[in-house]
């Protein structure tokens, strides 16, 4: 198990991990997520001995890596497929690391086949493609039979054959009773792999669940209800009739209604009593993307601004110009996401008021959003 109790980490004046407290339990894959820049990187840094905390501590079997006995053999790790001498085959890479780790030389055929590079063992790295080179990281990773196993991003690079024996993977090491951590950007295949999440931004904890407990707190069930196009009095119609028999009604940007606080038979109910046409009924259960968008959408640090070359650009067909109608009512122009009826307050969730946006910020437009003196972006590459 990893421990982590008031992990902190400062680079100067920065803050890259603040006051974490979490634990990764065996038997089960757990999901590191974050944005860009909200310490996951430097996390799993610490845990393995290579950063030294500025406060708090993080043990994996209530031990510091630095004090566990041939810790290769007890822990693996993929942080960085590329930290490969470019120079050596594959073969010879994980040879040396078995040496050091006094691994038997027959386990490096193992891991090779495992990861299905026997093909190409005696072949330098460097000519490795990206999917290769995640492959050999996982091998390295695996080189020890370790109880405990940290990856970071480790699907990058691979086809779609790759991902989903990564994901296979993951769970049959998780199911024999090992600790899984892994930090992935990839929100369809985590939802798909792990288990339990664990949730940073900015360098502090945002939530600590199951999967199903953190999309339930993050968003809403609702239905999906389309009328015919021809016939917009009829959405209308419908709209009222549903706020009368006590819904709740977003109209979405591409002409569809999102009703919540009436299930799918009542509704159908209400549309043929008011002799109204549907073209769509559905149920909708949020996406972890879509429950993660709006956990951390006030933790990222890196935003796209609107491109000033767009005025020179014909406008794809139904793209919206500077000045058309505005969203619909409810809608967040920002993030796209309205607020739902029916979604829980996440006890990890914060809410930092949204400040106000000048006319012309300081510095440009990367500088309107000023966060705490110890939580703004880090500026060292370890700061990840």
């Amino acid at each position: 198990m990893i421990e982590a109790v008031g992990l902190t980490k400062r680079y100067g004046a920065k803050t890259a991990v603040h006051n974490l407290n979490f634990r990764v339990r065996p038997g089960a894959v757990t999901g590191f997520l974050g944005p860009n820049g909200s310490g996951k990187s430097t996390t799993m840094r610490m845990i393995l001995g290579l950063d030294v905390p500025t406060a708090g501590r993080v043990t994996i079997g209530g031990r510091p890596y630095r004090e566990l006995p041939n810790a290769a053999r007890q822990v693996g790790a993929l942080i960085d497929a590329k930290a490969v001498h470019g120079g050596r085959s594959a073969y010879n890479h994980l040879l040396a690391l078995a040496q050091l780790a006094g691994i038997p030389r027959a386990r490096v055929d193992e891991v090779l086949g495992v990861v299905g590079l026997h093909g190409v063992a005696k072949q330098r790295s460097r000519g490795f493609s990206l999917g290769m080179g995640q492959r050999l990281g996982i091998a390295a990773a695996l080189l020890g039979d370790p109880q405990v196993l940290l990856f970071d991003e480790p699907v990058n690079g691979l086809d779609p054959e790759g991902i989903l024996w990564v994901r296979n993977l993951m769970k049959r090491l998780a199911a024999e009773g090992r600790t899984v951590f892994v930090s992935s950007h990839l929100m369809s295949e985590m939802a798909l792999t792990a288990d339990h999440l664990i949730v940073i931004g900015r360098g502090q904890l945002l939530a600590d669940m199951s999967v199903q407990d953190f999309i339930a707190a993050n968003s809403a069930g609702f239905a999906r209800v389309r009328t015919p196009d021809t016939a917009p009095e009829g959405r209308d119609k419908l709209t009222t009739a549903l706020v009368e028999a006590g819904g709740q009604v977003l109209p979405e940007p591409d002409g569809a209604l999102r009703v919540t606080g009436l299930e799918l038979p009542r509704i159908s109910d209400i549309a043929h009593e008011s002799d109204i046409r549907l073209w769509e009924l559905s149920p909708h259960q949020a996406s972890l993307e879509e429950a993660y968008m709006r956990m951390t959408q006030g933790a990222v640090d890196y935003r796209s601004t609107q491109d000033p070359r767009a005025g020179f650009q014909q406008p794809a067909p139904g793209y919206a110009m500077p000045g058309a109608a505005p969203a619909p009512q409810g809608w967040n122009g920002q993030h796209g996401y309205p607020v739902l009826p029916g979604e829980q307050p996440n006890p990890y969730a914060q809410q930092p008021p949204v400040p106000q946006q000048p006319a012309a910020p300081p510095g440009g437009p990367f500088d309107a959003y000023s966060a705490p003196a110890d939580l703004t972006k880090r500026d060292t590459e370890d700061a990840r």
